[in-house]
Formats: C-alpha cells, structure tokens, sequence
C-alpha cells in the first residue's frame, strides 16, 4: 500500500507539476482544470486520462462539461496523497505539452 505524503512533501511535488496543478485543501485532492475548444476535444483529452490511469492503475474523479474537464487525484485506500497521485499528474500533464 502506498504512503500518505507529508504536507512538505506535497507542496515539493505540487512544484514539480505544470502550474495549473492546485491543491484543494477542503477535499484534498490534487484538481487540474482543462479548458478546450469543444465536447469532441473534451472527451478525447478525457479518454486518454483513462488510459493513462488504466495503465496505472490509478483512476482519478473526472468532471468532464461541453469544454472542461476537471481531473481529481487522491489516494483512497490511505485517505490521502501518495506519490502514485503526482505520478499520474505528470502523465496526464504529457498529454497537454
């Protein structure tokens, strides 16, 4: 199982991500918001986050509308971010470079 990140260790990874990464403090979780010019563009970026986490095996909370997605990251089996989480970040930041 993997380990539940320090508050140090989180603002040092969160660093590490494309800016557009925050943390929400309320949830938790790790949110990046991608805007696109349309549902086809939307839903494209969206599938490949599920191939991406498939592969992982690490599946984040997904808010997809007309021309943003929304992508959640956090770890539930520890109630918490673990590494697995800035990993899968940085995946999906390689899809929008």
């Amino acid at each position: 199982m993997p380990s539940k990140l320090s508050s140090e260790n989180i603002q040092t990874s969160l660093r590490l991500l494309h800016a557009d990464w925050s943390l929400d403090t309320d949830s938790g979780v790790i949110r990046r918001i991608v805007k696109f010019d349309d549902f086809y563009q939307t839903m494209a970026f969206a599938n490949s986050v599920a191939w991406i986490s498939h592969r992982q095996d690490h599946h984040p909370d997904l808010l997809i509308t007309y021309k943003t997605c929304r992508v959640d990251l956090f770890t539930h089996s520890v109630k918490g971010l673990t590494e697995k989480d800035f990993i899968c970040a940085k995946a999906i930041d390689s899809l929008l470079t």
